[in-house]
């Protein structure tokens, strides 16, 4: 069953079921107000039978039988007894007792009952005369409230069936109406496969069910599209990486073999397959480093980080270093709230990030300072990164954050360009921004934005 179906037929039932305790309650209320009304029916017709039967002192008995005929109208199953003081039957030509010796001295002692007997309602009233103290009990079937009562459920039947027909389409329509997002959102979705990663489907304005499930999704396709180029980079540039130094050692080993060498030939073509093979050692490093974070980029725990602890943190490591000067930390601005310092990361992924940008910075720069400044305002968390090194070349700037690639002047420093995609990805996993300013030889910094999220 559609969903718009199912929301339909939930708003239908649960509204069936509002009326129907509606229905049953005015029910009730009118069962309750005729069964109410009749009984003062009663209690009239018997307080007029007292009238006729006693005090009418000079009718006879036949005169009272037909002037009773004449001024009540005869209830369907109506029976009226006046009882004397000897709880006996007089006056009414049928003398059967009828009521019994207790019923009759309880509206004695209580002067005015009413009780229901079957489908019967009876009253019974205490009356005092100058010929006696009587009990007069009258009672009948309410024929006319039954017919009511019948009458008032069917018309309740016909207007709860179509009651509940209108709101299914009703419900159904705005059922509909608020699902026409999620069909939109479906469209898109068809349109997105494999070859067309980057398509992101429309978040819109709200902040409702919809645009988070349009976000989640997104974030989805982020990781399948960070998966596909992960694979499509390792294949690229894996092979090219690796077969270029293996290349090297097969080759200066094959020439080596073609005649005998001396001891220094022989020491020289183990040197050189050594660097070489370092070199694939740091190949075969930096390609498991890269797959090992976008893995994690995908199941990282996250939790509160204070960012300004963290740049100590980070003074603290790179003091400890060896051959390296202290990494210079400033403090520019910091919020009144401390909660405003915090971010949602994993710290060890944020450090690795953080590290590899300062460690290039010394790099680069062949140990100069390197300064790292916190701006926090309470709506934004900006860290920047500044070195004094040789700086990126204009064509360069926006191919550095692509794994492997390195630029013009930047290929006589060790390294394989790994480093800056490893931190691009995963300050992006944690809903930062990274930008860069370079120049040649003047230095080069980098800004990472974030938006506080405690």
């Amino acid at each position: 069953m559609k969903i718009k179906n199912r929301l339909a037929l939930n708003f239908t039932l649960l509204s069936s079921a509002l009326i129907l305790v509606i229905m049953a309650l005015m029910y009730l209320a009118f069962a309750r107000f005729f069964i109410s009304d009749f009984y003062g029916h009663l209690r009239d017709r018997a307080k007029v039978a007292a009238q006729l039967y006693l005090e009418a002192d000079e009718i006879s008995s036949d005169s009272l039988n037909h002037v009773r005929e004449r001024m009540l109208e005869k209830l369907p199953n109506e029976v009226i007894r006046v009882y004397d003081g000897n709880n006996m039957a007089s006056f009414i030509k049928d003398r059967d007792q009828y009521w019994s010796i207790n019923t009759i001295e309880d509206v004695r002692k209580k002067q005015s009952v009413s009780f229901k007997e079957g489908n019967r309602q009876t009253v019974g009233i205490y009356y005092h005369d100058n010929q006696g103290n009587f009990v007069i009990l009258a009672s009948a079937y309410d024929q006319q409230a039954a017919m009511r009562l019948s009458g008032i459920i069917k018309i309740m039947a016909v207007i709860f069936i179509l009651v509940n027909c209108v709101l299914f389409f009703i419900g159904r329509w705005f059922a509909q109406q608020s699902l026409l997002p999620i069909d939109g959102l479906i469209k898109q979705m068809k349109q997105i496969n494999a070859s067309n990663l980057h398509v992101r489907v429309d978040e819109g304005k709200g902040k409702d069910e919809i645009s988070a499930l349009a976000l989640n999704f997104n974030r989805l396709l982020s990781h399948l599209q960070n998966s596909f180029e992960l694979q499509q980079t390792f294949v690229a540039n894996a092979s090219h990486e690796l077969r270029t130094p293996i290349t090297s050692i097969i080759g200066e080993v094959e020439v080596t073999l073609n005649k005998q060498r001396s001891t220094a030939e022989y020491e020289q073509l183990l040197g050189s397959i050594l660097v070489d093979s370092e070199r694939l050692k740091e190949t075969i490093n930096s390609l498991m480093e890269l797959a090992q974070t976008d893995m994690e980029y995908t199941r990282a725990q996250l939790e509160p980080v204070q960012v300004d602890e963290l740049l100590w943190d980070l003074q603290h490591y790179w003091a400890s270093a060896q051959n390296h000067p202290q990494l210079q930390v400033h403090i520019d601005e910091l919020p009144d709230e401390q909660q405003a310092l915090f971010i949602n990361a994993n710290v060890t992924l944020l450090k690795i990030a953080l590290n590899n940008i300062i460690g290039n910075g010394f790099k680069f720069s062949n140990n100069k300072p390197v300064t790292c400044s916190l701006f926090a305002n309470g709506k934004t968390i900006v860290i920047t990164i500044k070195d004094l090194g040789i700086g990126i070349p204009f064509a360069d700037q926006e191919k550095i954050f692509t794994p492997f690639y390195r630029g013009a002047n930047g290929r006589v420093f060790d390294g394989n360009g790994v480093g800056l995609y490893v931190a691009f990805k995963i300050i992006q996993l944690f809903n930062g921004i990274v930008t860069m300013q370079s120049a040649i030889n003047e230095g080069t910094s980098f800004t990472i934005s974030f938006t506080p999220t405690f």
